[in-house]
């Protein structure tokens, strides 16, 4: 492999909280060969996280003509497809690949050396588990965690949009939802939360919602929401902010991945397999796994050791 603009394919399907648990590998890789052209082929609207935090040069998508083929019994490639594949001095996939379908379809098409992770986690934490193909390359990652580095430009778009929504100084952002009903806090506790940081702290909370939180937005009738944005711009308002609390969700990966202040609350999913890293990423556990047992003293503990630490 040529040390001097080698040339990476990334394969990593899965939702905005997956691939986020996949960029400490897409960061070693950058680090160890800084110059290299990298591509990832995902899903854009997520993998564009990366182009923007300047770990790939360039996004593909999953659903383009061509890469089905790769998931063939009987493939068909075109010579152009096979021109793509040999271009590359390493394939790495994340995609579900159980009996080694896409890897050999890879190989068969050009590919001069392909790594393979399973996206399934079935011990330690998931950033640890998707590392593993890495040390075929001699690399090595111990307690990694996610960092996503946003253009000031961007961030100062984030600023613009907060000013809009009417969001005072020391933005808090606060994402009540997720991709389960089943692992969001009440939004009444929310809603409670929101009133006691707006009243005896300096920060100014604001909420989020995404596509399927919708359903929530009555309960916030009097807070500013940010919605019915994209991943990106989300990204920006978040950059923007001072401290983030949320749910297991995408969002919360995005917020400790921007380095913000964190506070996530887990219930029926395991936090030491799923819960974001970072040093300022604080995991409260509700008892037993039952979120309607998490009482509000445990989460505003949290808030106010960081305000008496000037974490704004």
């Amino acid at each position: 492999m040529s040390l001097t603009r080698a040339r990476f394919l990334v394969l990593r399907g899965g939702a905005i909280g997956d691939f986020i648990l996949t960029l400490p590998a897409i960061t070693m890789l950058r680090e160890r060969w800084p110059d290299a052209e990298i591509e990832i082929i995902g899903y854009p609207h997520v993998a564009e996280l990366a182009k923007v935090g300047g770990l790939v040069d360039r996004v593909g998508s999953l659903d383009k003509a061509g890469i089905a083929q790769f998931f063939s019994r009987s493939p068909v490639f075109s010579d152009d497809m096979v021109a793509y594949i040999r271009s590359f001095d390493l394939v790495i996939s994340w995609l579900h690949d159980r009996d080694g379908t896409v890897r050999d379809n890879l190989l068969l098409a050009g590919a001069r050396q392909v790594l393979y992770g399973s996206p399934l986690v079935d011990s330690g934490h998931a950033i640890d588990h998707l590392l593993k193909p890495l040390e075929a390359l001699a690399l090595y990652g111990e307690q990694e965690y996610a960092r996503l580095s946003w253009p000031i430009a961007r961030r100062e778009e984030g600023l613009a949009h907060l000013a809009t929504l009417g969001v005072g100084p020391h933005p808090l952002a606060i994402h009540p939802g997720s991709g389960s009903a089943k692992k969001n806090w009440a939004a009444q506790e929310y809603v409670a939360l929101i009133n006691r940081i707006s009243g005896e702290t300096s920060w100014s909370p604001y909420v989020i919602l995404g596509e399927a939180d919708e359903a929530l937005r009555e309960h916030f009738q009097h807070i500013p929401v940010w919605a019915g944005a994209s991943l990106l711009e989300t990204a920006s308002v978040l950059s923007a902010s001072q401290a983030f609390i949320g749910n297991d969700s995408g969002i919360t990966h995005l917020a400790g991945a921007l380095g913000l202040p964190v506070i996530a609350l887990y219930g029926p999913t395991d936090p030491e397999t799923w819960a974001p890293r970072g040093r300022h990423v604080r995991i409260v556990f509700a008892d037993d796994g039952d979120l309607s047992r998490l009482h509000i003293e445990q989460v505003w503990s949290h808030v106010q050791t960081w305000h008496d630490h000037g974490m704004h």
